[in-house]
């Protein structure tokens, strides 16, 4: 091992409380007593932060919870509830925890509150896709002091503080024993937060007040009201009447208008959203809207031939939706990660729009005439989603491949979609971490529950070949031979065409003229990022 690469994980730790201090005493905001009225487009499922690794759950989340390590903005670590975090061995890291901070019931955080969070978080009742990817690692929590941690693990695990920066801490005396449906009702909703709980309707919106003893310091906005606007159309026009402040995934549609209308303010950013199609693999058989073209189901599966998802992946314009369906706010791609993110995989290009290579690749895989299917999809969670599916639906039916669209209510569809009840559908996935390894082993990595992985693979796509080298790229800490380990992973996944990309999303909120927003690569709506100007 590298013991330089070791030294430099504790020297890390002072330097982010730092970065951290000096993060808390830059805000500055609106006069005391303000309410911030927010419309997001992505619906939240609940209320309780080890539920379901979902972005509209998990913004709302980082307003009551906080975590051991934050990221900022561009996906950066910085400290949170530990101030800062060191290697004592090569299967040891050490975290002290912030002194002095409190849940908002006025009792004190302590070391009993992490430990109880990491044997909670993997194993919630009803989960559609939960957190054991993040704590996979872990064989035991030591708790040294009320305020020091120690984290053991069987090998090196370098990604351990950028993997608990995604896991909320809650509370024990609160939480063992609670429900899901304790936290929905406020009952168990207690973090050390910058908001406390003040009313939660389930797909309408959640009401937040100040934290006035938040270990930060309060926050400008007094109120806020978050609410869910699934339609695009009045999420926009909720912001030009003035019943909101802010909305996320902005229309593209309504891009122009808003660019040009002096009352509006945009913020924007590359982010790390992969909008990809998800392909049924958990069956040798009888895959649920997939039949042939007299509607007979197939006695195969057909995403199992790599002709077929290859044929499929030829078959789509993706500089196309790029510029017509999603009005150059998204990029095409050929991966999950964006340029510059750890493990991009710059020769993995975008698959070439080739329709007539992919009608012989059909015809070779035994389907000259292809076959039907139902492309599944939600309609209110990605912008444009159910218009990109309607278009993709075009480009496969172009080849042989008759498609009809099924779209449905994220709340819905996410479900359905956890049961594998599609054969296929649209998929979205943000690299929060900012790094290759996240998509690895949640959505690519082997289902398994013991092993805490692809809690997110709904597809259930498996190779054990990757699997095998993703565990090895989460041992090594030499940064460059873990970045060649994932680009290698990168390569391999695509050339398999585990999944089919799409294109990667830029991130706009709009906001009323006079507030700012700080634009986050993971698409995070949070009220902490809106200031006055």
């Amino acid at each position: 091992m590298r013991r330089p690469a070791l030294a430099t994980a504790s020297a890390l730790g002072l330097l982010l409380a730092a970065f951290a201090s000096a993060h808390a005493q830059t805000a500055n905001g609106p006069a005391a007593g303000a309410t911030l009225n927010i419309g997001i487009g992505g619906s939240v499922t609940s209320l309780d932060p080890h539920f379901y690794n979902a972005t509209p759950n998990n913004s709302l989340a980082m307003h009551l919870f906080d975590r051991l390590v934050e990221r900022d903005e561009r996906a950066q670590p910085y400290p949170g509830l530990a101030e800062s975090w060191r290697v004592i061995s090569d299967t040891v890291w050490e975290f002290k925890l912030r002194p002095g901070v409190t849940w908002h019931d006025g009792r004190a955080f302590t070391a009993e509150d992490v430990a109880f969070t990491i044997q909670r978080a993997p194993s919630v009742p009803g989960s559609p896709g939960g957190f054991g990817g993040f704590l996979r690692a872990i064989q035991r929590v030591e708790v040294v002091d009320p305020l020091t941690i120690r984290i053991h693990t069987p090998q090196a695990h370098p990604l351990l503080p950028t993997e608990l920066a995604s896991v909320a801490v809650i509370s024990r005396h609160v939480g063992e024993g609670a429900s899901t449906e304790d936290y929905n009702s406020g009952k168990a909703a207690i973090g050390t937060g910058p908001y406390r709980f003040a009313g939660y309707r389930a797909g309408d919106r959640t009401e937040l007040v100040r934290n006035e003893n938040y270990f930060r310091g309060a926050e400008p906005w007094a109120r806020v009201n978050y609410r869910f606007i699934g339609n695009d159309a009045g999420r926009t026009a909720a912001l030009l009447a003035g019943d909101v402040d802010v909305i996320d995934q902005v229309p593209p549609t309504d891009m122009p208008r808003l660019r040009r209308d002096q009352r509006i303010t945009l913020s924007e950013i590359q982010g790390v959203r992969l909008i990809y199609v998800v392909l049924d693999r958990s069956r040798r058989s009888g895959v649920p809207f997939v039949t042939d073209n007299d509607g007979k189901p197939l006695d195969t599966n057909p995403f199992d031939d790599l002709r077929v998802r290859r044929a499929l992946s030829m078959a789509i314009n993706r500089q196309a939706l790029a510029d017509r369906v999603m009005e150059g706010t998204a990029q095409p791609t050929g991966q999950w990660l964006p340029d510059g993110t750890f493990g991009y995989n710059p020769e993995v290009k975008p698959p070439a729009f080739d329709p007539d290579g992919a009608k012989r690749l059909l015809a070779e895989a035994g389907y000259p005439q292809g076959f039907r299917i139902t492309f599944h999809t939600p309609n209110d969670r990605y912008p444009n989603d159910a218009k990109a599916s309607q278009a993709l639906a075009q480009m496969w039916t172009r080849i042989g491949i008759r498609t009809e669209v099924e779209a449905a209510p994220w709340a819905t569809f996410s479900v359905r979609s956890n049961r594998q009840e599609y054969g296929l559908r649209l998929g979205g996935w943000g690299s929060t971490t900012g790094e290759a390894s996240y998509a690895l082993v949640n959505i690519l990595g082997t289902y398994d529950r013991e092993k805490r992985t692809g809690a997110s693979n709904n597809g259930r796509y498996s190779n054990p070949e990757l699997d095998a080298l993703t565990a090895r790229a989460a041992a090594t800490i030499d940064d460059p031979t873990r970045a060649a380990l994932l680009r290698e992973g990168v390569r391999m996944a695509m050339e398999d065409v585990a999944l089919i990309p799409l294109f990667q999303l830029v991130n706009t909120w709009a906001l009323k003229r006079g507030l700012s927003y700080a634009a986050r690569m993971d698409e995070r709506t949070l009220a902490m990022a809106v200031r006055r100007q």
